[in-house]
């Protein structure tokens, strides 16, 4: 359901609307804004959904390395010590957005002895990480878990030089369909495409283009450019696609710990206090 003017006109009462997540895609903010209705989301860091989130992109990653499609073949047709799958050890990963999940999840790749890229639109452009490893960054996090850093415009060079490219981006005007043609041929013949950002950030055509050819050497995504998935989608077709039904923020940790602040800022609202736990966007 979309909360647009015509729907948001009747909400005669509304005060606020808090996205259960991260995304406001549904939600028309200038309308909410006009009706005089508070928009806010709930911060990912503060819930356990960036690192729900983090563990998701992992999960596929590994799956993608170590062939999880083919390894199921191998266990029906009785067979051992097959397939060869790959490490992440050594591996290049490229972290499209350095958000809270961005965050959780290089905190969490440190362990497997991984080179860190990543690209943040407020940071400058490419430069390899030369600042002490004392020196705090945003949310605490230290430089020393990014090895070289970048800015919007740097996409294509990091992605040239990853094995594998996890994006969590928001979608916005500027981010739909990034993961497009022109990108996909930036990335390293053979390497991984990980989203569990939003589906509408892939070219559909070029994924199955890219596939189709070899370029790239796997695509695990938790967000689909149309959802509910269509189980006969021609892209699932390929041993190297790994699909989850949009589940990498839904664990029991997140969402209860997102009920709990629901619940909070529901009687902050009552109560006429300031509201806290939230992110306003208007």
């Amino acid at each position: 359901m979309l909360f647009d003017s015509n729907v948001l006109s009747r909400a005669k009462q509304l005060k606020l609307i808090m996205q259960f997540g991260v995304g406001l895609e549904g939600i028309d903010i200038d309308a909410a804004t006009k009706h005089g209705i508070k928009v806010a989301r709930i911060p990912g860091d503060a819930t356990g959904n960036a690192a729900s989130c983090a563990e998701m992109a992992i999960y596929l990653t590994l799956g993608l390395l170590r062939k999880q499609n083919e390894m199921q073949i191998s266990v029906q047709q009785k067979m051992l010590g097959e397939p060869i799958g790959e490490t992440l050890l050594g591996k290049t990963v490229f972290i499209m957005g350095f958000g809270n999940i961005g965050i959780d999840l290089a905190k969490r790749l440190k362990p497997f002895d991984v080179k860190i890229i990543a690209t943040k639109r407020s940071w400058p452009s490419n430069s390899e990480v030369l600042i002490p490893k004392a020196f705090p960054t945003q949310n605490g996090v230290l430089d020393d878990l990014v090895d070289e850093k970048g800015s919007h415009g740097d996409i294509y060079e990091f992605a040239s030089k990853a094995d594998i490219v996890v994006c969590c981006l928001s979608m916005n005007k500027e981010t739909v369909g990034i993961l497009n043609k022109p990108f996909l041929s930036s990335m390293k013949k053979g390497a991984l495409l990980v989203n569990i950002a939003r589906g509408g950030l892939l070219d559909y055509e070029a994924v199955v283009q890219h596939l189709e050819s070899g370029h790239l050497g796997g695509l695990g995504i938790d967000v689909a450019w149309k959802e509910p998935f269509d189980p006969n989608d021609p892209v699932l077709k390929f041993k190297n696609v790994i699909l989850t039904p949009h589940v990498a923020g839904v664990t029991e940790h997140s969402y209860r710990s997102m009920a709990k602040v629901i619940g909070d800022v529901a009687l902050q609202l009552h109560a006429g206090k300031p509201l806290k736990g939230i992110e306003l966007v208007n």
